[in-house]
């Protein structure tokens, strides 16, 4: 991972930490490998709180229904930190 993936990861944990709350995310070490659904059981109304907040730091860039919509359930269902960071950066290249 580039130094340009990490500071894209600092912020989408950032952005986490805002939506789901610290303590939630205290047992937690987030990384490229954690899982939305399995490792942080995020809700729908949490990730429509992340797209908010990753289209307003990023633009079309943070398209997250862009990134969804070309997925089936399955792989919604064990999409990973990881996978939204290089959505966005692959965006920016």
């Amino acid at each position: 991972m580039t130094s340009a993936d990490d500071g894209v990861l600092a912020e989408v944990v950032r952005m986490l930490v805002e939506v789901v709350g610290e303590d939630f995310l205290l047992d937690v070490q987030v990384g490229p490998d954690t899982t939305f659904n399995g490792d942080l059981a995020l809700e729908s109304i949490e990730f429509v709180a992340l797209a908010e907040k990753l289209r307003a730091r990023y633009g079309d860039r943070g398209d997250f229904a862009g990134l969804v919509a070309g997925m089936d359930l399955d792989q919604i269902m064990n999409m990973t930190v990881g996978d939204l960071t290089q959505h966005v950066e692959a965006a920016h290249a």
